[in-house]
């Protein structure tokens, strides 16, 4: 419908501060290209740049949006499209810089059943901005305010030749109706997010995020801010180190006082360079960036890398300056790696850049690197090269104002350059997106984490750092087949493995060598990691020959027992290991991945290389070489078990479960009736009780419940049960329930008793949610009792959960195997739990008010799961940190 026809509002929008907008509306996006720009509300102040904006458009964009002419806005138009309320008609703006260069509004419709629910929706792109994805993302921003505000369904007018936007509508994921009269097409689609809208909008995070890497790591041509003629200086050594790395494109110096370092022309500034620029490597002082940064603006700059120190490590002062210049580069298009970062690289051959201050780097290979600390990085690259593992890139990130390791995790996802992904993580920008982005691409691409500060706060990165605790952190991991390590040298370890052999399709594991000692060493660190031998380790003895050492390896790995093999050799003194090496080459046959302690030589000898996959690595001990292929059949079990479905219970109101919450208020405990009253929204019933304040009403409970039954005194503060101080279980008269009474209120000290029916017998279980700041919630199940208690003996998995993942969380204490029909008992109804952990994570999804929940005890027994207590803490909900429409951090 054409914009100048639309409606003026409701008459209590009239009365909101056209300025004062919700602060959540205000975004930066990455668009399909790659690049990004700012989206927020529109105030009356935009009124000038709206009328530039529509001044841009051609003919016929304008005919497109409102079905006419409209050459020019008439004054009144412009202070009403200007001047909303946020509420019943709301506008947001695309900024580029200065410049709008896309508008997206809704205006909510009056009349008919529906009345208040539904809103008219349109946008439009400038010409030249047109194909970037933009109408995608003001759709679904736009959705997502909408929902804010109370509406359930959009409604569009869309010409028929504007084949662009009907595609846009047609491509979000929504169920769009449309009908069609007289050349216009009237759409209309609900904008409850689903299943497929989801999809569609990670795909297209994915896909952009990724192509804003890809433009960072493949730059045509590569300008140094700051590169001096020093040696000392940080600007000399990045220039230094392009030059040597033979940069596949021009390199510009940008220096003031000279007009040439290191033998290439400089340029006083980046505007002075006369072609395009797409990556700067900023390495000016702190104080200086902000005059730097306008003029890669206005030079049109892809990305930044900032190698200046002085910023969110600083205090509070350098935090803020860290804050503007991430804000400024995202408004003006650009993703920044940095400040204090020490830069990155691509090993491509086609590409050969290395912006860095890194001056050693390693062969190229087929692994991705991404870590935090400088310092840290070089050490990586120097003993990559040592070690020699080959790379793919490398970025170090430094206090990673902007990029951070879950774009490299978008953009390794498909790149076809990488097989393995390597990350040192000192602290989560955003835990839950990670989560997502790992589970998804650790099915087809290994991840290997070192994760610090386990015992330790991390200094100078709370700018950009979530508080993330060991047992999130853990869970976070193994949900999502992270294989985590405790050091560089063990990450060093597993990636030569996964990086040249093949996964393992199972944990029989052989052993050959030709001492009989260190093959046993290997034996038992093999049973000590869960994995089963093939057969007795074979010793071929310290006299055999390369030929006889060479068959006793084919007849392991030809054995259909054998999942992987482990290769143990002493050099001979009188015989050159050589001939030894080049026997081992040539009995493997590539199916079954080979560890070795070969030679006394770490990484990959040259007598044990191979073209391409396939070089057998070294490890200075046989119980080093054990635990990296132990991690990877964990990781390969992890990949080749099922990945289960997010599947969401039957018989679920969550309608009523919200009115509940909201209806309860915050920051309280919720008494008996109405947790149970919230639980029996989710289908999860609680074993009946009543609450007896005398003898005769214990006794009534009783015959009402039905015998036999518990009773438990409380202390009835608040008349929630937070203090049981005793207990009666098994009472089976009435006589007996009168007495009990008298005894538990004495005990107690004050009346008040719990009458419950009596469940049936089982293992003592406890299920709960545990609200995590930055993961949002995590499940957690583990058996009652005070050994668990005491070791911690408790299982975490981070919400939304498969199926798969609620089998694995009942099964994943050391107790678990009480469930099972330990030493004969009768197994319990391991379903019922699964189900009731499925149902517990809707809960969780749907209410993000619930803090915590505490269902103790359930009592598990091949009749089910019963729950006999419930505990629920209510309060604010937490900013969910991967929910809602695409954004940056």
């Amino acid at each position: 419908m054409p914009e100048n026809g639309a409606e003026n509002g409701a008459a209590d929008g009239a009365a909101r501060d056209p300025f004062d907008f919700p602060r959540q509306w205000e975004a930066d996006v990455v668009l399909s290209d790659g690049r990004t720009v700012h989206l927020r509300p529109i105030t009356p102040d935009d009124g000038e740049k709206l009328r530039e904006f529509h001044g841009r458009l051609s003919e016929r964009t304008r005919y497109f949006r409102y079905f006419g002419p409209y050459p020019r806005i008439p004054q009144r138009d412009l202070e009403r499209f200007s001047t909303v309320d946020h509420h019943d008609r709301v506008a947001l703006i695309a900024l580029l810089g200065d410049d709008i260069v896309a508008v997206g509004r809704f205006d909510r419709l009056p009349g008919d059943d529906r009345r208040g629910e539904s809103a008219e929706v349109a946008f439009v792109v400038e010409d030249g901005h047109q194909g970037r994805g933009l109408g995608s993302i003001l759709l679904e921003h736009l959705a997502a305010a909408a929902k804010e505000v109370g509406l359930v369904r959009f409604e569009a007018e869309v010409l028929a030749e504007n084949g662009q936007m009907v595609r846009v509508f047609r491509d979000a994921g929504y169920q769009v109706s449309r009908a069609f009269e007289e050349g216009v097409l009237h759409l209309e689609f609900a904008i409850d997010p689903t299943d497929e809208s989801v999809a569609v909008a990670r795909a297209r995070e994915q896909a952009a995020e990724a192509r804003s890497v890809h433009n960072l790591l493949h730059p045509r041509s590569v300008a140094v801010i700051g590169a001096s003629t020093d040696p000392t200086k940080i600007g000399h050594a990045v220039l230094k180190n392009l030059l040597e790395a033979d940069f596949n494109g021009p390199v510009y110096p940008v220096n003031a006082e000279h007009r040439a370092v290191r033998g290439v022309r400089a340029y006083p500034t980046v505007l002075d360079i006369p072609d395009d620029v797409d990556l700067a490597v900023v390495a000016v002082p702190a104080a200086s960036v902000d005059e730097v940064m306008d003029a890669c603006l206005a030079k049109g700059v892809k990305a930044l890398v900032v190698v200046s120190s002085g910023y969110g490590e600083t205090g509070p002062d350098g935090l803020s300056a860290e804050r503007r210049l991430a804000a400024e580069a995202r408004a003006h298009g650009m993703r920044v790696v940095g400040p204090n970062a020490l830069g990155v690289l691509n090993l491509d051959p086609k590409v050969r850049l290395n912006a860095s201050l890194a001056p050693k780097l390693p062969t190229r290979g087929r692994a991705g690197f991404f870590c935090q600390s400088g310092a840290l990085g070089t050490a990586i690259l120097a003993n990559a090269a040592g070690w020699g593992l080959g790379l793919s890139t490398f970025v170090s990130a430094g206090n990673r104002a902007d990029v951070s390791g879950n774009d490299l995790l978008q953009y390794w996802e498909t790149d076809p350059a990488t097989d393995v992904v390597l990350l040192y993580l000192e602290s989560f920008g955003n835990p839950r997106k990670f989560a997502r982005l790992a589970r998804r691409l650790g099915r087809t691409k290994p991840i290997v984490a070192v994760k610090s500060g386990r015992h330790a706060v991390v200094p100078g990165l709370a700018a950009t750092a979530a508080k993330v605790d060991e047992a999130s952190v853990q869970a976070l991991f193994e949900q999502a087949g992270v294989i985590r390590v405790d050091s560089l040298a063990q990450m060093f370890d597993t990636a030569l493995l996964l990086a040249h052999q093949p996964l393992p399709k199972g944990k029989r594991v052989a052993v050959v060598g030709n001492s009989t000692a260190i093959g046993l060493l290997a034996a038992d660190t093999l049973l000590a990691q869960d994995l089963d031998l093939a057969d007795d380790p074979v010793d071929v003895g310290a006299q055999a020959t390369p030929e006889e050492f060479a068959k006793a390896i084919q007849e392991a790995l030809n054995r259909p027992d054998t999942d992987a093999l482990v290769v143990v050799f002493v050099p001979p003194i009188a015989v050159p290991g050589t001939a030894y090496a080049r026997a081992l080459k040539e009995a493997v046959h590539g199916t079954k991945p080979i560890v070795s302690t070969f030679l006394a030589v770490e990484g990959i000898p040259d007598e044990l290389r191979m073209p391409g996959r396939g070089s057998i690595p070294s490890y200075a001990s046989p119980e080093r070489a054990v635990l990296a292929l132990a991690r990877v059949i964990r990781y390969a079990r992890w990949r080749a078990a099922p990945q289960g479905h997010f599947t969401r219970p039957e018989g679920i109101d969550a309608e009523r479960a919200r009115s509940i919450v909201d209806n309860t208020g915050t920051e309280r405990l919720l008494e008996d009736h109405t947790a149970v009253e919230l639980l029996n929204c989710y289908g999860i019933d609680v074993v009946p009780f009543r609450i007896a304040h005398s003898a005769e009403e214990a006794a009534k409970a009783a015959d009402e419940l039905g015998y036999p039954v518990a009773m438990k005194a409380t202390t009835e503060r608040l008349r929630h049960r937070t203090d049981l101080v005793g207990v009666r279980l098994d009472i089976a008269q009435q006589e007996s329930v009168k007495a009990a009474y008298h005894d538990l209120a004495e005990l107690s000290g004050k009346p008040g008793v719990y009458v419950q029916r009596m469940a049936p017998k089982g293992v003592s279980c406890v299920l709960g949610l545990q609200d995590d700041p930055s993961f949002g919630t995590l499940v957690w199940f583990g058996l009652s009792g005070l050994v668990s208690d005491l070791l911690g003996d408790r299982a975490y998995r981070a919400v939304p959960l498969t199926d798969t993942d609620a089998a694995e969380l009942v099964a994943a204490p050391k107790a678990a195997p009480l469930l099972t029909g330990y030493r004969g008992d009768e197994p319990a109804d391991l379903k019922a739990l699964q189900e009731l952990v499925l149902r517990l994570a809707a809960l969780a999804e749907d209410l993000p008010e619930v803090r915590s929940l505490k269902l103790e005890p359930v009592l598990a027994s091949a009749a089910g799961a019963f729950v006999s207590s419930a505990r629920i803490v209510i309060g604010p909900p937490p900013s969910l940190h991967d929910a809602g429409p695409r954004r940056l951090r």
